[in-house]
């Protein structure tokens, strides 16, 4: 370590020393190091000195948070019941209610106390996998270059900061090339600055451009942009506060339930006092009757433990959700423009030797490989730089016999590497590799040697391989800045990225489930055309000139057709990327963008699910809403059906929730109004308590995720839970008038007559109505007969445990403050049967809402003529769906008066713009096994033949 005449590194704490301003050599004497970095033992001191480079975190009071679960609208209601329980219900010389105010009381509490635990486990478990996806940084300690966590840097660490990557601390930078630092984050500036050696960067900014060392000068709570960065990063990971459209509907069903209960009470208000003139004490509980047992007090509690569970679920397959409502939008998603390199591909790049070609005289295949790997970096790589340098024989070839004296890192602008190095003899040379076209213009080719150039580039991409070229040049002049001599072209090697060994059954599932796939690519047309056959995604690929509207396809009216119907796009830059997201997002798609760059970050954000993928930069994952901790797309399909099913059960709830509300509020209104009976408050209290408990437990329910892309269709849970509701209120009116003005159940079950027995009459309605309640989380959680689809185990013995209760309660209590007596064994069995008898109508009902809601129950009668009274079996309509397809394949819109797959349509759940996308992933495949000019080409294509010399053979 050098000491020099440094002051104490505390006076450098309290910013007692201006270190952005000294020389850079006065920096090393302050803070105590030299360039070959700190020890870790060193390093560990300062950390004790300095504290770690992160924001401190404010802590939030964790009684305050289980109150905030109290303070909703929903709870307000039941809130105001307790109240009315305890202020107004003080009339006719009795007590005030002090039972029914403790019940309510305690099922708030309960409420909050699961919404809590749950909330801070699900908090906990994404506090500790963002832990693990903490910003990391390249540092130099013990003499090795490692990867740590930002956070344990310390004034003095000496850093690599390259392409992409969030200064990880306020720094200084070092000897090397002019930095371009984006310090939007910071200042608002939108263009990059440019940063010289010596200069200060700030913790925070990212690298647009170049590569180099720099000294780490402030860390933490001292540096200049962390109020900015470090909050804004805070600010996004800390999600669970972001909740948007959810709370809408939560808002929105509450808001229905509040209503409907509000309209019950005032119709009892007006018809009991003034017209029946009933004693206010009983008119009180009447009211209260409806206000408990209407309110779904366990909706925000259910839904957001459903929405924790999930989360914690989608971790543990690698998918990190930053803002739990994503999930939501996850199950909607209909559109997923995914990248290729890495994402569908394995992103290993791998060099074939046998096909470099040479273009110089005198230098053979293994001099291009040497002369590449010398314009790659042998360490802190990047995959072609991996890639090339693999393929020696030796990795530390790359550099033997020569010594290194300058290295231009790649950049978007000139997409080239290149090193300047002498070699043994003292000569001075340059090698260059790179993006082909820029290397021919680097070597000024002419026209006959750019075209073979453009042939062999051809060639390579039809067969989904990438070209890199590479150049060399000497240095007469012995300068790192001087421009040298003439560049000389001197081969083209092919890299090729296989795809991954899943890719192409997870696209066919995303297919399947409705979700079309779109691939987005830097790559050349060609390649991406090649990759999405291997993969069965279609080939209907478009360049990124489209984008702009400069596409021949003229049977495509707008670029937003465009976008829909391709199956992918080449050639693109990150801005193109924010423009697809754009224009699918205005034809309503709900649409999912997967990236990994600096420059991703504005698509990620625009996206409705921003999904940053495995080893994305910091900058991408501060965007993005989920991300990944996993590579390849297979993550991505199995978080979609999670998602499903997570939402699938939210959406069962909230049917359920409504549905109760109705059967609550309008039978008891009935009986109360119609027979002038009172039904007891604290059994509603009961039903509450108990269905609440089983109710908590859908979170964890078996789901059959929907087929099909899923969203919150309110007019389809108001109409179910509407009608279904009020089935049930029905069913319970009938079962009190049968019980109380007829002797149908003693005549034909031999039961003791209870109808001049109030209280008893309180125990059958108290069963009647909790077993059929709780009996309809079967209907609505299922898709078909409610007994066919299997419910977990955890919800079918909360459902068991409650009904034993309930018919125990019914059977044997004897409470007087509550108005109910034992019914015994007889009537229990009575009440069971009725209930499961008048049970089966509901699926029946289910079935008709959603017939009648799809719209399908309009269609004219004449489409319902069974498929063989069509002329020749449906042989016209096979033969325009083929056509439709052959149309597709080539990009082409089928004709607008085409009405071929309307009908069809209608009764398949699989969104249209996936099906079709589907079809022309399937008429490619039978196109190149089926037809013979298609299975030449795909055999010519393998072997790297020349398809025009073989073309006469079978062209007719």
């Amino acid at each position: 370590m050098a000491s020099g005449k440094g002051i104490p590194l505390e006076e450098i704490k309290n910013e007692n020393v201006d270190l952005e301003r000294i020389p850079v050599e006065e920096v090393f004497e302050q803070l105590k190091c030299t360039k070959e970095g700190l020890s870790t033992q060193e390093g560990a001191s300062r950390l004790e000195i300095f504290g770690p480079n992160k924001l401190e975190e404010k802590k939030e009071s964790k009684f305050l948070k289980f109150l905030g679960f109290m303070w909703n609208p929903l709870s307000w209601v039941m809130e105001s019941a307790a109240i009315m329980a305890i202020a107004l219900a003080n009339g006719d010389g009795k007590p005030p209610d002090w039972q029914d105010f403790v019940g309510i009381i305690c099922l708030l509490v309960i409420n909050s106390t699961i919404s809590f635990v749950e909330e801070n486990n699900a908090g906990n478990a994404a506090a500790a996998l963002m832990a693990g996806l903490a910003p990391k940084t390249k540092v130099l300690r013990d003499g090795k270059w490692c990867e740590e966590e930002a956070a344990i840097l310390v004034p003095g660490d000496i850093i690599s900061i390259k392409l992409g990557d969030i200064v990880p601390a306020d720094a200084r930078l070092l000897e090397g090339d002019p930095l371009k630092i984006d310090q939007s984050a910071l200042t608002g500036e939108s263009l990059p600055v440019t940063k010289n050696p010596g200069d200060e960067v700030f913790s925070g900014s990212t690298c647009k451009q170049g590569e180099i060392e720099a000294v780490v000068i402030a860390t933490g709570v001292h540096t200049t942009g962390v109020h900015t960065f470090f909050g804004k990063a805070a600010h996004l990971v800390d999600s669970t506060n972001q909740v948007g459209h959810f709370q809408k509907v939560l808002t929105a069903i509450g808001n229905f339930c509040i209503v409907s209960i509000a309209v019950g009470m005032l119709a009892e208000i007006i018809v009991m006092y003034p017209i029946q003139h009933r004693k206010y004490r009983d008119g009180i509980d009447n009211l209260l009757v409806l206000l408990i047992g209407g309110i779904p007090i366990a909706m925000p509690t259910v839904l957001s433990v459903t929405m924790a569970i999930g989360s914690h679920r989608l971790s543990q397959q690698g998918a990190i959700t930053k803002r739990m409502t994503a999930i939501e939008e996850m199950a909607g998603m209909d559109v997923l423009c995914s990248d290729k390199t890495g994402t569908l591909t394995l992103n290993k790049l791998s060099v074939d030797k046998n096909l470099i070609e040479v273009f110089t005289k005198g230098v053979d295949k293994d001099h291009v490989m040497l002369l590449a790997a010398r314009a790659s970096r042998v360490e802190n790589q990047d995959a072609i730089d991996a890639a090339i340098v693999g393929m020696l024989a030796d990795p530390k070839e790359a550099r033997a016999g020569v010594r290194e004296v300058h290295f231009l890192p790649f950049n978007p602008v000139d997409k080239r590497t290149a090193l300047t190095y002498i070699d043994t003899d003292g000569i001075w040379h340059r090698a260059s590799k790179g993006a082909p076209e820029q290397i021919m213009i680097l070597c000024g080719l002419k026209e006959d040697a750019k075209k073979k150039v453009h042939a062999i580039i051809d060639k390579f991409a039809e067969r989904g391989l990438r070209s890199l070229a590479v150049a060399r040049q000497e240095v007469p002049e012995k300068a790192k800045e001087s421009a040298g001599g003439p560049w000389e072209f001197v081969g083209l090697l092919s890299l090729f990225d296989p795809p991954r060994h899943d890719s192409a059954e997870t696209i066919r599932k995303a297919l399947n489930l409705g979700v079309n796939v779109k691939m987005i690519t830097g790559d050349q047309l060609a390649i991406a055309k090649e990759t999405g056959r291997r993969l069965g995604m279609g080939t209907n690929m478009y360049p990124s000139s489209s984008l702009l509207g400069q596409h021949k396809d003229e049977s495509i009216g707008s670029v937003e057709e465009l976008i829909e119907k391709a199956d992918g796009f080449a050639g693109v830059f990150p801005e193109h990327k924010y423009e697809i997201v754009k224009k699918l997002q205005e034809r309503r798609h709900i649409c999912g963008m997967t990236g990994d760059g600096v420059n991703d970050a504005p698509a990620l954000k625009k996206a409705d699910i921003g999904i940053a993928v495995a080893d994305a930069t910091d900058a991408a994952r501060g965007a993005s809403d989920i991300v990944l901790t996993e590579p390849g797309l297979s993550v991505i399909i199995s978080a979609v059906l999670t998602s499903r099913a997570i939402f699938q059960r939210m959406k069962n709830y909230t049917i359920y929730a409504v549905s109760i509300t109705i059967r609550i509020v309008f039978g008891f209104m009935f009986i109360a109004l119609i027979w002038k009976f009172d039904f007891s408050p604290f059994m509603v209290l009961i039903i509450a308590i108990l269905n609440d408990g089983t109710i908590m437990t859908i979170s964890k329910d078996r789901v059959k995720p929907s087929p099909l892309p899923d969203s919150w269709k309110l007019k389809e849970i108001f109409a179910t839970g509407i009608v279904l509701g009020g089935y049930m209120a029905l069913m319970t009116v009938i079962f009190f008038w049968a019980m109380k003005d007829t002797t149908f159940f003693p005549r034909k079950f031999g039961v003791r007559p209870i109808h001049d027995s109030p209280y008893e009459m309180t125990a059958a309605l108290y069963l009647q109505v909790s077993t059929v309640s709780q009996a309809l989380i079967f209907v609505t959680r299922s898709r078909s007969w409610s007994f066919v689809e299997r419910p977990g185990m955890l919800l079918m013995g909360a459902f068991v445990i409650a009904q034993l209760i309930a018919t125990i309660i019914a059977v044997y209590a004897n409470w007087g403050f509550a108005k109910i007596q034992g019914v015994g064994w007889g009537w229990a069995g009575v009440i069971w049967l009725y209930s499961v008898v008048f049970y089966f109508p509901l699926d029946l009902l289910k079935f008709a809402i959603r017939y009648v809601l799809s719209g399908k129950a309009w269609v004219n009668i004449e489409n319902k003529t069974a498929f063989t009274t069509k002329k020749d079996y449906g042989k016209e309509e096979r033969e325009a769906q083929w056509a439709h397809a052959q149309r597709t394949l080539h990009g082409l819109q089928p004709p607008e008066t085409s009405n071929i797959f309307n009908e069809s349509n209608n009764y398949r759940e699989l969104s249209e713009i996936a099906e079709q996308a589907k079809r022309r992933a399937e008429v490619a495949r039978l196109r190149e096994l089926h037809t013979l000019k298609g299975h030449v080409e795909s055999v010519v294509k393998l072997k790297g033949l020349d398809i025009d010399t073989i073309q006469q053979h079978y062209t007719v």
